[in-house]
C-alpha cells in the first residue's frame, strides 16, 4: 500500500553542505545535532537510535559529526537473558561436527535436504540466477516446497535446529519469476525519502515470505567513490549521509519488529559489503580500497552505523582488501582480517549477531582455498558461504579443531552467535516455511503500486529546454530506442539471473514497461514506435522519445576499469539512433536508463530534455507516468542526483569535497517542472585513448583489460577451428562448441569468472580475445615493459604443441611455446601466467597495430580455464614473469 506520507527531500542548499562532510582527510565536519553521534564521558562515540524527521523515519542529518575512532553502535535488539540459556544448553550438547555444520552455507544447487540433515546445516543460499529445480520460472509453491523440505530434514536431525534460506533479494525478491522488482539502490538514493527505503524492505520481506527464505542478503551499504565500479547501482550514493540514514530504515523495513526480534511479518537483514567496497582503487571490484582509518570510519562506515542502530542481524563479509603500504595499513582481504572483523565490528561497534562470508571469499585469503580457511574462521567470520566445496569444508575445519588451529573457543563463539539470531527471527518457534505468514501468495509477490511510486520519486531530469516536460495527454509521439520496449535493461542486473542477462518481456509477466506505459497515458494510436528510428519522420510527431542507456551487467562485469566514462563509446547505436531523430523538427526527450552517471555530453547535445531514469525495475509505467501531464504526475520530477555527474569522459573519482570538484551536474541536481535548465552545448571531447593511457611513442600506465569475468569493449571472444577457422564467438552465457573444442564458464578467482576450454584432440583449434574492429597502437605497452597476464586453472595439460599467440591482423602474428608452461603448471590449482610483451615483439608482432592481445592454440587435447586476460604495465619485470626463452 502507498503511504500517505509526503516523501522527505533534501534541498538543494542542504546538499550544497556535502563540501563539508566528506573532507579529504576522511572527517566529517560539524557539531552533533539532537539524535547525532555523541561520546560518554569524552571516550568512545555512541551511536544510537537516529534523530527521526516528520514522518517517523530516519533524517537525513545536514552535517555529520567527525569521529576519532570507531563508535559503539546501540542495536535497537537488545540482549534476552533468556535466549542466552537456551544457547547454552544447546551449545552445551551439540558435537564439534554439528557446530561445524551450522557454520556451513552450501548452495541449494549443490546440496539434497537429505544432506541438510546428514551433515546438521545451519544455513543454505541461492546465488543469483538459481532457482528451485533450475526452473527460472519457478511457481511460489515450487520454492516452498524445497523450503519446507530443507527445514524438515533440519528439524528431523538430534539437535532439531532450523535451517535458514538466504538469497540475493536485492530489489525486490528478484530471483523469483513474477515478482515486482523496484528500483536499484542508485535511484532510490536520488528520491532522498528514507521512509520509500523502509516500505521497499517492507514488501521485500513480504515477497520472501511468499516463497520460504528467511534471510536477505541486503542492504548494500558502499558508498561508492569511483563510478567505474560495476557495483555502483548497489550504492545509494556517494553520500554517508543519505547511506547512514538509509541503512536504518532499509533494515528497520526489512526486519521489522522491537526490542526484543525480528517481527514474524519480517526476514533476517544483511549489511554489506564489510568494508570498503565502494572506496576500491579506480573502482575496481574486489581490488585494494587504500582509505585512511578516518576515511573508513566517516566514510565507509557510516551505513554500518545506521544499519546495526536498526538491528542488522548479520554483517557480509567484502571481497575488498584495506591495504595501504604509505600509512601503514595492511589488513588485506577483509575476510582474513581479526581487526577489521572482530576488533572494530565485533569488539568495538559491539555487534553481537552474525559474519557471513561472501560466496567462496575464504578462498582469496592468503594461504586459503575455497574449501579450508583456518585464518578466515579465527579472524571472525561465523558463517561461511560456501558453495559447492562444502563437505570438503566441513572435514577440513573440524580437522583444523582438533588440532588447535582453530579454537574451540572460537567455533562455540560462532555458534553462539549463529544461534541467537535464529532465537531472534524467531524460526525454532515458527511452523515450516509454507505454513507460515504470506507463503505461496502470489499477491505477496506484487507491490505495483509502492514500485510504481518509487520510480516516479527516483528520476532526476538533468536539462528541460524550452519546458518541453511534461508532455500534453494529447501528444502524438514517436519512441525510439533499444530500451523503451525491454524490461530487462530496465531491470539491470542481479535480475532472475546474476547478471541480468538473458531475459525477455515474458520473463517479467507483471511488469510494464516505457513503451507500455506512454501508450497507456496517451493513446496506443498516438504513440508510434521504432527502436532503431529507421523509416520514420520525426516532423510528423509532438515530440521523440528516445530510451536509451546501459544494457545489464552486475559485480565485476560491470567494471569500466581502463575504459573511460564516455556513453557514445560504451553504447555506439544510442548515439546513432540519437543523430537520426534530433534536430528533425521535432523536441526529443530522452529517457537514459543507466547503473551511474556517465559522461553523456554527445546525447545531452541532442536532446531537449534529458531524464536520468537509472534502472528502474519492473514497473515502466512510472516513467511514463512523470513525461506526461496527468493524474499521476502530481509535483513532476522530485528526484536530486545522489551521485556526482562528470562533464569530462575520465573525470573520475568524481565526489563532493574533493578540491578540485567540478562536476558536469552536482550532487543535489535536480530540476522541476517549470525549469529548463539549460546547459548550453556542451564540449564532446573524446580521447582516443583509454584513461591513463598513451599511444604511439607513449607508455601506458593503465591495464589494458582483455576479459575481466566478461569480454571487455572491444575486445570479443571466440573459438576456432577447422569447422570454423574465422571464428564463432562464445555467447553471453559463456559457452560455445566446435567438433574439436567447447567452452563453458568456470569459476577461477571467483563464481563464473572465467571460461573453460576442452579440446577433445579430435583437431587443432583455439580460443582467443579479438577486436572485430580492427587493431590498435598498443606500442606504449612495449615501452612500459608489460607482459600479457593471465590467470588459469589447468584441468588436463595439453597432449601436444601448444602456443600462446597474439595477432597483428592475421597472417601477423607472433606466438611462443607454451607446451612446458602448460604442462608444468599444477593441475587444478590457480596460477597466473605473465609473459613479457617482448617476446612478441621479438617475434615480429607489429605493436601498432594489435587486434588479437591473446589467442590460446594446441593441436591435441588438453583442457584448461582462463580468467582476468590483461596487459600489466611493468609486469615483465615480476620475479614471477617468464622469460622468453623460459616459456619453451
Amino acid at each position: 500500500m502507498i503511504r500517505s506520507l509526503a516523501p522527505l527531500r533534501a534541498s538543494r542548499s542542504t546538499l550544497a553542505t556535502l563540501a563539508a562532510v566528506l573532507l579529504l582527510s576522511g572527517g566529517a565536519a560539524g557539531v552533533p545535532s539532537a539524535g547525532a553521534d555523541a561520546a560518554k564521558g569524552g571516550g568512545q562515540p555512541v551511536v544510537g537510535k537516529p534523530a527521526l524527521d516528520a514522518h517517523g523515519c530516519a533524517r537525513i542529518e545536514n552535517r555529520l559529526p567527525a569521529l576519532s575512532d570507531w563508535p559503539k553502535v546501540e542495536s535497537r535488539i537488545k540482549r534476552d537473558p533468556s535466549d542466552d540459556k537456551r544457547i547454552k544448553k544447546i551449545l552445551g550438547g551439540m558435537t564439534l561436527a554439528e557446530k561445524v555444520g551450522q557454520m556451513t552455507q552450501p548452495e541449494i544447487a549443490a546440496i539434497t535436504p537429505a544432506e541438510v540433515g546428514q551433515y546438521g546445516i545451519g544455513s543454505v543460499l541461492n546465488g543469483g540466477g538459481s532457482w528451485p529445480g533450475r526452473d527460472k520460472h519457478a511457481s511460489p509453491q515450487a520454492w516452498l516446497d524445497l523450503a519446507d523440505a530443507y527445514w524438515t530434514a533440519s528439524t528431523a536431525t538430534r539437535t532439531k535446529i532450523p535451517v535458514i534460506w538466504g538469497i540475493d533479494a536485492v530489489h525486490g525478491n528478484s530471483n523469483v519469476y513474477g515478482a515486482t522488482l523496484f528500483p536499484h539502490n542508485i535511484g532510490l538514493g536520488a528520491a532522498h525519502d528514507p521512509c520509500l527505503v523502509r516500505d521497499i524492505g517492507a514488501a521485500t520481506a513480504k515477497q520472501m515470505h511468499a516463497t520460504g527464505q528467511d534471510w536477505a542478503f541486503a542492504p548494500t551499504l558502499a558508498v561508492v567513490r569511483d563510478d567505474r565500479w560495476g557495483r555502483t547501482y548497489e550504492g545509494f550514493s556517494e553520500d554517508p549521509r543519505i547511506t547512514r540514514a538509509y541503512g536504518y530504515e532499509a533494515v528497520r523495513g526489512l526486519q521489522g519488529g522491537d526490542s526484543h526480534g525480528i517481527s514474524r511479518k519480517g526476514v533476517i537483514a544483511t549489511a554489506k559489503h564489510y568494508i570498503g567496497d565502494g572506496g576500491t582503487d579506480k573502482g575496481v571490484d574486489q581490488g585494494v580500497d587504500p582509505s585512511s582509518e578516518a576515511q573508513m570510519i566517516n566514510i565507509h562506515g557510516q551505513g554500518y552505523y545506521g544499519a546495526l542502530a536498526a538491528g542488522a542481524q548479520t554483517v557480509m563479509a567484502s571481497f575488498n582488501s584495506w591495504t595501504n603500504a604509505d600509512l601503514g595499513i595492511d589488513e588485506g582481504k577483509l575476510h582474513g582480517s581479526e581487526r577489521a572483523l572482530t576488533g572494530i565490528l565485533k569488539q568495538k561497534m559491539g555487534f553481537d549477531g552474525v559474519v557471513v562470508s561472501d560466496w567462496n571469499g575464504i578462498g582469496q585469503v592468503a594461504g586459503c582455498t575455497n574449501a579450508s580457511c583456518a585464518r578466515a574462521i579465527n579472524a571472525g567470520i561465523d558463517i561461511v558461504m560456501v558453495p559447492n566445496d562444502w563437505k570438503a569444508f566441513i572435514s577440513n575445519t573440524v580437522a583444523q579443531v582438533e588440532s588447535g588451529e582453530i579454537p574451540m573457543s572460537r567455533i562455540d563463539d560462532a555458534v553462539t552467535r549463529i544461534l541467537r539470531v535464529k532465537l531472534r527471527a524467531g524460526v525454532f518457534d515458527e511452523p515450516r516455511p509454507s505454513a507460515r505468514y504470506a507463503a505461496g501468495s502470489a499477491d505477496a509477490l506484487q507491490a505495483k503500486d509502492l514500485a510504481r511510486e518509487a520510480v516516479r520519486e527516483s528520476q532526476v531530469l538533468l536539462k528541460n529546454n524550452h519546458k518541453v516536460l511534461p508532455l500534453s495527454p494529447s501528444a502524438k509521439v514517436l519512441v525510439v530506442g533499444k530500451s523503451a520496449d525491454n524490461l530487462q535493461n530496465q531491470t539491470g542486473g542481479w535480475s532472475l539471473t546474476w547478471q541480468g542477462t538473458g531475459n525477455t518481456n515474458a520473463d517479467f509477466p507483471n511488469g510494464t514497461t516505457i513503451l507500455g506505459g506512454l501508450r497507456a497515458a496517451l493513446g496506443t494510436d498516438d504513440v508510434t514506435f521504432s527502436e532503431t528510428g529507421d523509416g520514420v519522420d520525426p516532423s510528423a510527431y509532438d515530440a521523440v522519445i528516445a530510451v536509451i542507456g546501459e544494457t545489464p551487467y552486475a559485480e565485476g562485469v560491470g567494471d569500466l576499469s581502463r575504459r573511460t566514462l564516455e556513453a557514445a563509446k560504451l553504447y555506439p547505436g544510442d548515439l546513432a539512433v540519437l543523430d537520426k531523430v534530433s534536430g528533425k523538427g521535432a523536441p526529443v526527450v530522452t529517457v537514459y536508463l543507466s547503473g551511474r552517471p556517465l559522461y553523456v555530453n554527445k546525447e545531452l547535445n541532442r536532446s531537449d530534455a534529458f531524464v536520468a531514469a537509472w534502472l528502474p525495475g519492473t514497473e515502466g509505467a512510472g516513467v511514463a507516468d512523470l513525461l506526461v501531464r496527468g493524474r499521476h504526475s502530481g509535483a513532476g520530477y522530485t528526484g536530486k542526483l545522489s551521485y556526482s555527474w562528470p562533464k569530462s569522459a575520465c573525470q573520475t573519482p568524481l565526489n563532493t569535497g574533493d578540491a578540485d570538484y567540478d562536476p558536469l551536474f552536482p550532487a543535489g541536481y535536480g530540476l522541476r517542472y517549470g525549469q529548463s535548465g539549460s546547459v548550453g552545448t556542451l564540449d564532446e571531447t573524446s580521447p582516443e585513448f583509454a584513461c591513463g593511457q598513451t599511444g604511439g611513442g607513449g607508455t601506458a600506465t593503465e591495464d589494458l583489460e582483455i576479459f575481466n569475468r566478461a569480454d571487455v569493449a572491444p575486445y570479443k571472444s571466440f573459438i576456432g577451428s577447422a569447422e570454423n577457422w574465422g571464428g564463432t564467438e562464445i555467447g553471453v552465457d559463456g559457452e560455445a562448441a566446435h567438433s574439436e573444442i567447447s567452452v563453458v564458464p568456470s569459476d577461477v578467482n571467483v563464481q563464473g569468472d572465467g571460461l573453460k576450454a576442452t579440446w577433445n584432440g579430435s583437431g587443432p583449434a583455439q580460443i582467443y580475445m579479438q577486436d572485430p574492429a580492427g587493431g590498435s597502437d598498443l606500442r606504449g605497452y612495449l615501452n612500459a615493459d608489460a607482459a600479457l597476464v593471465f590467470d588459469t586453472v589447468v584441468h588436463q595439460p595439453p597432449a601436444a604443441r601448444t602456443v600462446i599467440s597474439t595477432h597483428c591482423v592475421y597472417p601477423c602474428f607472433a606466438e611462443i611455446d607454451a607446451t612446458p608452461l602448460f604442462q608444468r603448471l599444477p593441475v587444478g590449482a590457480k596460477a597466473t601466467v605473465k609473459v613479457p610483451i617482448s617476446c612478441f615483439a621479438t617475434g615480429g608482432l607489429d605493436l601498432s597495430v594489435v587486434n588479437t592481445p591473446f589467442l590460446i592454440y594446441t593441436d591435441g587435447a588438453f583442457s584448461a580455464s582462463f580468467a582476468n586476460v590483461r596487459w600489466v604495465p611493468g609486469a615483465a619485470k615480476d620475479a614471477d614473469a617468464e622469460t622468453c626463452a623460459g616459456t619453451t
